[in-house]
């Protein structure tokens, strides 16, 4: 089964940067793509209004956020894209240091 996660971060408020980021996004890097994948990562998606983000992900039963986190921390490329990418993020302002993505409360699902 199953499950999701929603996760959300800010972009610095700079038009030309936010571009960039879009354009990053539109063909990640190989290695990126099965990071995410071998971590048990279904499917992904990013929605961006303004400067907010919203990820959603589908995980399968070997995802766990701890072991994704160590598997990064080993992976060159990985910490590489991270590094890279925060040039353009910053970090929510109840984040704590060196937090990124923040999990979501799910408050809300509409019953069948």
């Amino acid at each position: 089964m199953n499950r999701r996660y929603c996760l959300t971060l800010d972009l610095r408020n700079d038009p030309h940067l936010i571009a960039e980021y879009k354009r990053y996004h539109e063909k990640i890097w190989p290695e990126i793509t099965h990071s995410i994948k071998d971590a048990g990562i279904e499917d992904m998606e990013i929605y961006l209004l303004g400067t907010r983000m919203f990820m959603v992900m589908e995980v399968n039963e070997k995802f766990s956020f701890e072991a994704k986190a160590q598997a990064d921390r080993e992976n060159p490329k990985v910490r590489e894209w991270e590094e890279l990418m925060w040039k353009f993020q910053q970090p929510l302002p109840n984040a704590k240091s060196g937090e990124k993505w923040l999990l979501m409360e799910n408050i809300f699902k509409l019953e069948k």
